[in-house]
């Protein structure tokens, strides 16, 4: 078990979250993130099923924004994801979830890669975003550094962080929006 506690640097906020592995089974990413957004107050609490091979099952975000309940379940089977229930083809294949609002889902691919220092790896992963909660293909790269460094791309490269992580993958430090306290 590892957990760690983040605080929000763009926002007032922090998040909470908990790996859980259970040997040649799967592993389970948990957390909590309370945090502002657009003025309104936010709460998101999180749970993600993971096979043995770190590839995402199934996921579950409830909580609220503001006066919005907020209610998602997501599966995957065979390469097919629902949300709510609804097929959602633009991110069949994906073998990663990425919630737009929380640093916790960088250690899917980081764990599921096991790249050698100087390896890079392609990433399409489905993206939760926030705060629309729809589900879409975001096609990243992760390139390790050294022993605990990532570098981090998105949008075409418009969007680049190098990620410190920590023994579990758990992404320390991503400069300009969250920085681990434990």
């Amino acid at each position: 078990m590892a957990t760690i506690l983040w605080q929000r640097l763009d926002v007032p906020g922090h998040e909470a979250a908990r790996l859980d592995e259970v040997a040649g089974t799967g592993a389970t990413l948990a957390g909590a993130a309370s945090f502002a957004s657009q003025g309104l107050a936010c709460c998101l609490r999180y749970r993600i099923l993971l096979d043995r091979e770190w590839r995402t099952r199934s996921a579950a975000v409830d909580g609220f924004l503001g006066e919005r309940e907020v209610r998602v379940e997501l599966t995957v089977a065979a390469g097919r994801w629902t949300l709510d229930g609804v097929a959602q083809p633009a991110v069949a294949g994906c073998l990663d979830l990425d919630l737009n609002f929380s640093p916790s889902t960088n250690l899917l691919p980081i764990r599921r890669l096991a790249l050698a220092v100087g390896d890079e790896a392609p990433v399409r992963a489905a993206w939760l975003r926030f705060p629309s909660f729809a589900l879409e293909p975001l096609e990243q790269t992760y390139r390790r550094l050294d022993a605990r460094l990532y570098r981090y791309s998105s949008d075409g490269g418009s969007f680049v962080r190098d990620l410190p992580v920590d023994a579990a993958g758990f992404v320390t430090e991503y400069p300009d929006y969250w920085r681990a306290e434990l």
